[in-house]
């Protein structure tokens, strides 16, 4: 039986670590496409109860597994019998990624990433070494700690020099990244980053054990590109996002305010974006899946920032908007292997925005809420903290308290309307529980 023929009886897409809406709308469209009946397989983590929901059930088109991913026999028993019905498998948002890592063994006839490349990708260090070892021109100088001593500071300088960031090996979405200008500023940062890492970690589920990256600072403009690399290395790529972090609005923090796509960039700009990121590819021996890449556009050129083996955050619904293609559908076709399809024109402009607060404290209440929802270019809302929750900055580890999600078909509209926005939201937040004492008379 040929290769081709032996694929045809396959009809099993497996999801590691959760199944998202886009991904079920992906499996509906791929149906249509191959003009065959497919089920969904998704593996979850039985030890990791965010993951859980008592309300999935296993039907025709769709098994859920709970399993615990610390023994290899329960992964091999849980997967053995479906394992030659699998034509493809997939996993969305970093925290999954060590999962898949696992899962890779029990299913050794599918087209995967290897999983020393997934080790790679998912800590900061080795990545580096790699990137730099490949071209030392893509990437920034760097160095590894664990303290804050004199000793480590004096290493710091002396390889890295000012500025610089502190950031921690194993952990995404700038948590505890910090930017140093001098030696003062650095001791301080370390010294909260070695306090924290530990329980971060613990929280976050990060990578690998605990480290602390220090790096030269790049300074310039950021972009990302998310890009599909099949099982033979061949690359493509979505439209470039440009992304304003929180540092550029006044914030001491590197998340991710703004990401807005199309980017106002000249095709030839582009294009040497899409040369480096193919080459940080090459570095970490990627196959077989889609590659999230952030870069930062130096007077020095296009650098590396760092890379991912998944679909990068909101990308999925930012291309839906833009430009009409299913991002979620790309991302299983390059794992078929099936060429993905990539629309290019534009259909208008998208922009997510994550806003944290100004100030430490309990968050009392959001203003402007309702003036935002009536926006020309207002799309949606998630609103992630409630009255009373603690709202706390990125590098100390916490979430933003409401994402939005903004698009019109002018990009003159849209940045009136993020303009707009940004003038009516007030995040209010009590800083101290003050106690009253009323007295009897």
């Amino acid at each position: 039986m040929s290769e081709f023929d032996e694929a045809k009886t396959r009809d099993m897409i497996l999801f590691v670590g959760s199944y998202l809406e886009p991904q079920m709308v992906a499996i509906k469209r791929l149906e249509k496409m191959i003009n065959k009946q497919l089920v969904a397989c998704v593996l979850l983590d039985s030890t990791d109860p965010t993951s859980l929901n008592d309300d999935q059930i296993s039907n025709n088109k769709t098994i859920y597994i709970k399993c615990d991913f610390s023994t290899p026999v329960v992964i091999f028993k849980a997967l053995a019998p479906y394992k030659d019905r699998f034509l493809a498998v997939t996993c969305r948002a970093e925290r999954n990624i060590p999962l898949l890592k696992k899962v890779i063994p029990h299913i050794p006839y599918i087209n995967t990433p290897t999983e020393l490349s997934l080790d790679w990708t998912t800590d900061k260090v080795r990545m580096r070494q790699l990137l730099r070892a490949y071209d030392k021109s893509i990437s920034p100088k760097f160095t590894v700690v664990h303290d804050a001593t004199k000793e480590t500071l004096d290493r710091i300088e002396k390889t890295v020099g000012f500025p610089l960031m502190v950031k921690p090996a194993g952990l995404a979405a700038s948590l505890l990244v910090t930017l140093c200008y001098h030696r003062e500023e650095l001791e301080s940062n370390l010294k909260n980053t070695v306090h924290k890492i530990n329980r971060i970690y613990k929280e976050k589920k990060g990578r690998g054990e605990p480290q602390i990256l220090v790096e030269e600072f790049m300074d310039g403009a950021m972009f990302s590109i998310d890009s599909y690399v099949n099982q033979r290395g061949v690359v493509y790529h979505t439209p470039l996002v440009h992304v304003k972090t929180g540092r550029s609005v006044g914030f001491e923090d590197f998340f991710g305010y703004m990401r807005i796509t199309p980017v106002v960039l000249k095709p030839y700009k582009i294009e040497a974006a899409q040369k480096v990121a193919e080459k940080a590819i090459e570095a970490l021996n990627l196959r077989s899946t889609t590659c999230h890449i952030e870069l930062m556009k130096t007077e020095d050129g296009w650098k590396i920032i760092e890379l991912g083996p998944r679909i990068g955050g909101f990308r999925h619904e930012m291309y839906e908007l833009s430009y009409g293609f299913d991002h979620s559908l790309n991302d299983i076709l390059i794992r078929i292997p099936k060429k993905p399809i990539i629309t290019k024109k534009a259909r208008g402009y998208t922009s997510v925005m994550q806003f944290y607060a100004r100030t430490r404290g309990k968050l009392k209440n959001i203003d402007g809420i309702n003036k935002i929802r009536k926006l020309e270019s207002f799309t949606r809302i998630d609103i992630i903290k409630k009255h009373g929750d603690m709202c706390d900055f990125a590098r100390n580890g916490d979430s933003p308290v409401f994402t939005i999600v903004l698009f019109n078909h002018n990009r003159s509209n849209l940045l009136a309307d993020i303009r707009r926005l940004e003038q009516a939201v007030q995040i209010n937040v009590i800083k101290k529980i003050s106690r009253t004492i009323t007295k009897q008379t």
